[in-house]
């Protein structure tokens, strides 16, 4: 009966020939090409390990003032460059995240074709291309030469990087959404805003989070932008609307550029320092995402 049944059942088997052929060659190359970018970033991060765990420590990643380039290693922290980092890039995101989502909502839901959703689009392209250093001179022209150094202009920079990532980023999440779940709802008499505040963004939110934490990525490791709009200053600012401040982006770009050992292998234990920030945040980002699609089932 065994042998009759095995019979019977249809050869589900990938025929053989040249597709079979040719699935091979493209399974093999997917496989390179992932050794080809995983390699150079496995690389990176051990080589930023390597060089930056035996300077961390409790002291280094909240001490403070930051001291000078001359000093040893052991002494003194990049605690104010932490705070910083988590300050202006909170910021940011405050910021960004929010006027993101609703554009996006707006390009996609309510926009359409129509001439006003096409410039967003557009504006949203062009200014994912914008080099960072473009955005920190903008923000320096038209807010610092008027106000002076503070964490609110670099949050300003930050921002305006972070905003059209967010923007492309949820609107495809919300293109995903399957056009019969906003049917469904229309014909049980909800409203068009309604729909997407219960059932749209819902639906998608696992996609938008993972869109804003790229451009939280993004945002949190630019070195240009804050260049020219927080200036890099050694003590900590807790008012991020006045005065100059620092980060870790900056704190990295001066002690990298100095020739005294110690300021070299403070920048090697600051970049593991954001390393390790993205890296949490990327983990509290799953687990916002996993409860959100929990609770919309």
């Amino acid at each position: 009966m065994a042998a009759v049944a095995e019979q019977q059942l249809p050869d589900l088997r990938e025929p053989a020939g040249w597709r079979r052929t040719k699935n091979r060659i493209a399974t093999v190359l997917m496989w390179v090409a992932f050794a080809l970018v995983i390699i150079p970033l496995g690389f990176v991060l051990y080589t930023v390990i390597a060089k930056g765990a035996s300077i961390i420590s409790w002291q280094f990643l909240t001490s403070g003032p930051i001291p000078p380039n001359v000093l040893p290693a052991n002494v003194g922290g990049m605690g104010p460059a932490v705070l910083g980092t988590i300050l202006i890039t909170a910021l940011a995101t405050v910021l960004a995240v929010p006027l993101g989502v609703l554009g996006a909502i707006y390009v996609n839901e309510y926009g359409g074709k129509g001439p006003l959703a096409q410039v967003v689009r557009f504006m949203a392209d062009v200014m994912t291309g914008v080099p960072s250093i473009v955005m920190g001179l903008f923000i320096f022209s038209i807010w610092v030469l008027h106000f002076g150094y503070s964490g609110l202009a670099g949050a300003f920079a930050l921002g305006c990087l972070m905003l059209p990532v967010v923007i492309r980023s949820s609107e495809e999440m919300l293109k995903l959404v399957p056009d019969p779940l906003r049917e469904a709802s229309y014909a049980l008499g909800a409203t068009k805003s309604r729909v997407t505040l219960t059932v749209v963004l819902p639906a998608a939110i696992g996609g938008i989070v993972s869109g804003a934490l790229l451009a939280v990525a993004r945002a949190a490791g630019e070195t240009a932008p804050l260049l020219f709009t927080i200036l890099t200053v050694t003590q900590a600012n807790l008012n991020v609307f006045s005065g100059p401040n620092t980060a870790l982006a900056t704190q990295i770009f001066v002690n990298a550029s100095q020739p005294f050992t110690g300021a070299q292998q403070r920048a090697w234990g600051a970049a593991l320092t954001l390393i390790a920030i993205a890296f949490i945040l990327m983990i509290a980002a799953r687990i916002v995402t996993a409860r959100f699609t929990r609770y919309s089932r």
